[in-house]
C-alpha cells in the first residue's frame, strides 16, 4: 500500500482482501456473540471516519464539528423522503448535497485559519448546526427527531432490490463503501492529494510554491462534508430516524477518536480500523459494564501518550522491523566465514 505502483491501482489487493473478508461478516457474525445490525453500523462509520480523514490525516486541519455535516446529511435523506421524493437516488443525493453545501458554507468562513483557531471554529459552527436541529422544530422535529424514515428500495432501471432487512441493507452499503474507497483512494494518491499532504506539512511553503492554499482546504472541507453527509444519509436510513444527537460535540468527538485511534494520521485504512475496534468494544464492555467509554477513553489515552500513530501505525512499525530483522539474518547467513 505504500509504494507508488500500488498507489497508481484503482483496486488494490489490500481492498480486495478488506471486501471480501467484510462480505462474511452476515455468516459468523451471529456465531461470535454481536449482532447483524453492528456490520451496518462499521461499515456505514467507516465511511464517515474516511470522509473525516481527508480532513484530518490528508490535510491536516483539525475538525472538532463534523457531526454537523453528517447530521445534516441524516435530517436531509429523511426531508426529502417526506417532501421531494420517496427514492433512494434521490435522498442520497439530497444527503450529498445538503452536507456539501454546509460545508461550503463553513469552509467560506474558516479556510484561512489554522491551527487552534480553525479546531475552535469548527466547534464553533458545530454547535450552531446541533442548536438549529434541536429548536426548529417544524423542520427538524427538534429533539423528537425525524421519525418513520423508510428503507427505501434500490433501484437501477428495470431492477429493484428491496433493502428493508438488516441483510440485505449490509450488502447495500458494503457495495457503496467499496466504491466510495475507490474513490478515495484514487483522490488521495493523486496529485490533488498531493497537494492536500503538502498543506498538512507547511501550509506557508504549499503557497510558496504557487498554490491557493485556501482554494484546497475549502475544496476539501467540501468534498469532506459532502461524503460526511452521503454517511448521514445511510445512516437515517439504517436507524430510519434522525436526530440531533449526531450533531453534538461530543459524537463529534468520537470520529476523531476513531480515526485516531486506528491510525489515520499514517494510514489510509486506519479509520476504518479505528471505527471497528470503536463499535466492537462498544458492545463487547458495554454488555458487560455501563463504564464502556472508561476503559475507551483509557485505550485512547495510552494510545495518544505511547502510540500517537495509532493501532496502525504500530503495526507498520512492527512490520518495518520484522522485514529488518528478516533482512539481517539473510545477510548473515550469506556473509561468508572465515576459517
Amino acid at each position: 500500500m505504500t509504494g507508488s505502483s500500488s498507489e497508481a491501482r484503482l483496486i488494490t489487493p489490500t481492498m480486495l482482501g478488506a471486501w471480501l473478508v467484510l462480505a462474511t461478516v452476515p455468516l459468523w457474525i451471529n456465531a461470535i456473540g454481536l449482532y447483524p445490525y453492528i456490520g451496518v453500523e462499521i461499515v456505514i462509520w467507516s465511511i464517515y471516519a474516511l470522509a473525516f480523514n481527508l480532513v484530518l490525516g490528508t490535510s491536516g486541519l483539525p475538525s472538532f464539528g463534523h457531526g454537523a455535516f453528517f447530521g445534516v446529511g441524516a435530517y436531509a435523506f429523511g426531508l426529502t423522503q417526506f417532501n421531494i421524493a420517496a427514492n433512494l437516488w434521490v435522498c442520497l443525493a439530497g444527503a450529498i448535497l445538503a452536507g456539501a453545501f454546509a460545508g461550503l458554507i463553513v469552509g467560506l468562513l474558516i479556510a484561512h485559519r489554522r491551527g487552534i483557531y480553525f479546531a475552535l471554529m469548527t466547534i464553533a459552527f458545530g454547535q450552531i448546526f446541533w442548536t438549529i436541529s434541536v429548536k426548529w422544530h417544524s423542520v427538524t422535529g427538534g429533539e423528537d427527531g425525524l421519525l418513520n424514515i423508510l428503507r427505501l428500495p434500490a433501484t437501477f432501471g428495470v431492477v429493484s432490490f428491496d433493502i428493508s432487512d438488516n441483510e440485505t441493507l449490509y450488502y447495500f452499503v458494503l457495495a457503496v463503501f467499496a466504491v466510495v474507497v475507490m474513490l478515495l483512494w484514487r483522490l488521495v494518491n493523486s496529485p490533488y492529494g498531493r497537494i492536500l499532504s503538502a498543506i498538512r506539512q507547511s501550509e506557508t511553503r504549499t503557497a510558496h510554491l504557487g498554490y491557493n492554499v485556501w482554494l484546497y482546504k475549502l475544496s476539501v472541507i467540501v468534498i469532506s462534508a459532502g461524503l460526511s453527509g452521503f454517511a448521514g444519509g445511510l445512516f437515517a436510513m439504517a436507524q430510519r430516524s434522525a436526530f440531533p444527537d449526531v450533531m453534538n460535540l461530543a459524537q463529534s468527538g468520537l470520529i476523531v477518536m476513531m480515526t485516531l485511534v486506528g491510525g489515520g494520521l499514517v494510514s489510509f485504512w486506519g479509520p476504518v480500523i479505528g471505527v471497528i475496534i470503536f463499535l466492537i468494544a462498544r458492545d463487547v464492555i458495554g454488555a458487560m459494564t455501563n463504564a464502556w467509554a472508561l476503559y475507551f477513553g483509557a485505550m485512547f489515552v495510552l494510545l495518544v501518550l505511547f502510540r500517537p500513530e495509532g493501532i496502525a501505525g504500530g503495526a507498520k512499525l512492527l512490520m518495518e522491523r520484522w522485514k529488518a530483522r528478516r533482512e539481517a539474518s539473510r545477510v548473515l547467513s550469506s556473509a561468508p566465514r572465515s576459517g
